[in-house]
């Protein structure tokens, strides 16, 4: 078996989980190749991982059979975006904070390699995102797992940003921003500006303005077949544009559109891994102090 490992840093408490991740890799024989940075980190931790393959990009990618990010849901989104629309599958264990994504913890990590050898796991697909414009804003990599957001560049004043629903005009957003969240994207950022848990499968998008001037514009959810349009205008004739982890500021004159992507992110769950058990253990719902 071939995977790939991808990552970035980790606290000291993680690393005799990290070391036995490789050693056990190891003595199974499965081969492994790092991306570049992270090897650089192992090797600056004194993890010894053994391998000498690297990657840096979709391009230097081997054929993994599977890619294990190695941190929070931000490096599992990282991961994602570098699989791209090869459609490697991703499993996360989380050596990070929340974990919405990255389910497996530090000290199951041997229990997911046998099960991974042994095919006892599921592959859950998730729908993305994909922006298109009129210039290059991310170098090629314009997709996402959870959500595209526009937001303003300054402290003082908010944007306009202007939506078209399948070419339609739908709203004026004066706000300091606007995401447009996948099902998966819902329990980040648009749901701490307000808007819906939704479970992953459904088959729609949230537009969920961000702290919008007008109070009675809400979140707003669409079919993901719905193609999203916007027109941008600014004090400052810049806006920050952001795809999962990745911004640029660009100037506002930029028109975009934002659709669902033509293939899938591949998520690896083992059996036991549950979306509302996540929603429970990461939400605290029906935590109650009088309990």
């Amino acid at each position: 078996m071939k995977i790939a490992v991808h990552g970035r840093t980790f606290s000291e408490s993680a690393r005799p989980f990290i070391q036995a991740m490789f050693d056990e890799l190891r003595t199974r024989q499965i081969e492994v190749q790092l991306y570049a940075p992270f090897r650089k980190f192992l090797d600056s931790s004194e993890v010894q991982h053994g391998s000498h393959q690297t990657y840096t990009s979709e391009e230097d990618l081997f054929d993994a059979r599977l890619m294990v990010s190695l941190g929070g849901d931000g490096t599992l989104l990282e991961a994602v975006s570098l699989v791209g629309a090869r459609q490697t599958a991703v499993i996360g264990i989380n050596v990070g904070r929340l974990g919405f994504l990255a389910t497996v913890p530090p000290e199951r990590i041997a229990d997911m390699i046998t099960a991974l050898e042994g095919g006892k796991y599921h592959i859950d697909e998730r729908a993305m995102l994909v922006m298109e414009a009129d210039r290059d804003i991310f170098d090629g990599q314009n997709f996402g797992l959870n959500d595209f957001t526009i937001t303003k560049t300054d402290t003082s004043s908010m944007i306009t940003v202007h939506a078209y629903l399948n070419g339609e005009f739908l709203n004026s957003y004066w706000a300091d921003g606007l995401i447009v969240a996948t099902p998966t994207g819902s329990t980040g950022y648009s749901l701490s500006c307000g808007g819906p848990v939704l479970v992953p499968h459904t088959e729609n998008f949230i537009l969920t303005p961000v702290s919008p001037h007008n109070l009675n514009v809400r979140p707003l959810v669409l079919q993901d077949s719905s193609v999203l349009s916007f027109e941008v205008k600014s004090r400052s004739n810049t806006c920050m544009v952001s795809m999962d982890a990745r911004s640029q500021v660009v100037d506002s004159s930029v028109k975009i559109t934002v659709r669902k992507a033509p293939f899938a992110a591949r998520l690896i769950k083992m059996t036991d891994d549950d979306f509302f058990n996540t929603l429970r253990s990461k939400l605290s719902w029906g935590l109650d102090m009088r309990n």
